[in-house]
């Protein structure tokens, strides 16, 4: 479904935001996450992955965002489940990319667990804030990031922060960084998770602004005034 700014909601009034991202307690705490048959054990300071996450899980998993043979980009991997799914369907080339070192070193340890080695798919971890750290004339078949963009503080625990609420400016950077370095495939896809906490008008008209063209691939009322819409996003020009 095509769309325009008009169709996307605004962001939730504050006290909204602040009343339903509460984090939980345990976060720097040894925790375990279980999908799918498989239980990925998470270390202090790594994201017990939620509702919006398994969004992208499952359909990584099932091909509904297919990376079977493509070079595949998981931005922001945390406990690594994307970079598993990808795995196990039989992607190329797996890049997990997060600045966090233990959410790499989690991914790492779980694709070994589930995936292991298999013949035609490999794992690249990199610790790395966005793609800073990705090698020059590497280009991606499909990216997907469920990014920190509540548009509000909801604590000031920096694990928190990272995770949770750091704004549109990590999503614009990442749009930018896309772009100009010309990280896309020719017919490369992006897929781009995002509710009304966070400031939806100003990032995808970033995004159109950068060229890119935007549909909506799944949208999803969670009855309490949230709206998750993930979005896919082709093209891009300097």
């Amino acid at each position: 479904m095509n769309i325009t700014l008009a169709d996307l909601p605004p962001v939730l009034p504050t006290d909204h935001i602040l009343a339903i991202n509460q984090p939980k307690a345990d976060l720097h705490t040894r925790r375990d996450y279980a999908w799918n048959g498989m239980t990925f054990g998470l270390p202090p300071g790594v994201f017990h992955p939620g509702e919006t996450s398994r969004m992208l899980h499952q359909r990584l998993l099932d091909g509904d965002i297919e990376t079977r043979g493509r070079i595949y980009a998981a931005m922001g991997v945390g406990a690594g489940v994307e970079a598993v799914a990808a795995g196990l369907r039989g992607a190329g080339t797996i890049y997990a990319l997060d600045v966090h070192p233990a959410s790499v070193a989690a991914t790492e340890r779980h694709y070994r667990t589930h995936v292991g080695a298999r013949s035609g798919t490999r794992l690249v971890p990199l610790v790395s804030d966005l793609f800073d750290t990705l090698p020059d004339g590497t280009r991606f078949d499909v990216v997907t990031f469920n990014p920190p963009a509540v548009s509000q503080p909801v604590s000031d625990d920096p694990d928190v922060v990272r995770n949770v609420c750091v704004g549109a400016s990590p999503v614009t950077r990442f749009l930018d960084q896309l772009v100009d370095r010309d990280l896309l495939a020719e017919l490369g896809e992006v897929f781009l998770i995002l509710s009304n906490t966070a400031d939806l008008r100003a990032i995808i008209g970033h995004a159109f602004g950068r060229g890119f063209a935007v549909t909506v691939h799944h949208r999803h009322d969670w009855h309490d005034g949230v709206v998750t819409f993930l979005f896919r996003l082709t093209g891009g020009r300097p």
